[in-house]
């Protein structure tokens, strides 16, 4: 087994702290996410927003395009969290959170 270079263990560190932060920022979203499905269900509003979701999808991809990320990658990543989130205020609204 070759040794590996220094500079490789300096980047795979930073992809680390990397997905550390990603985590963290993940886990803060889905801690307000919570806290608007509750404010949905004792409402009565429903708990996915087509609307709103079509807004946050253009906007990141546009926000994806000006950081020369992918814009197709980003609609994936942002409608897969937001799947998510729509479980988990279905679940909210039928109280089981």
């Amino acid at each position: 087994m070759s040794e590996v270079p220094e500079e490789l263990i300096v980047l795979r560190g930073a992809i680390d702290n990397m997905d550390a932060a990603l985590i963290h920022l993940l886990a803060e979203r889905f801690r307000i996410t919570r806290e608007v499905g509750r404010l949905k269900a004792e409402r009565g509003l429903p708990p996915a927003d087509p609307d709103r979701e079509a807004e946050q999808i253009a906007r990141l991809r546009q926000l994806a395009v000006e950081s020369n990320l992918d814009p197709e990658f980003a609609q994936k990543v942002i409608k897969f969290i937001v799947a998510e989130v729509v479980r988990h205020h279905e679940a909210i609204a039928d109280g089981d959170d």
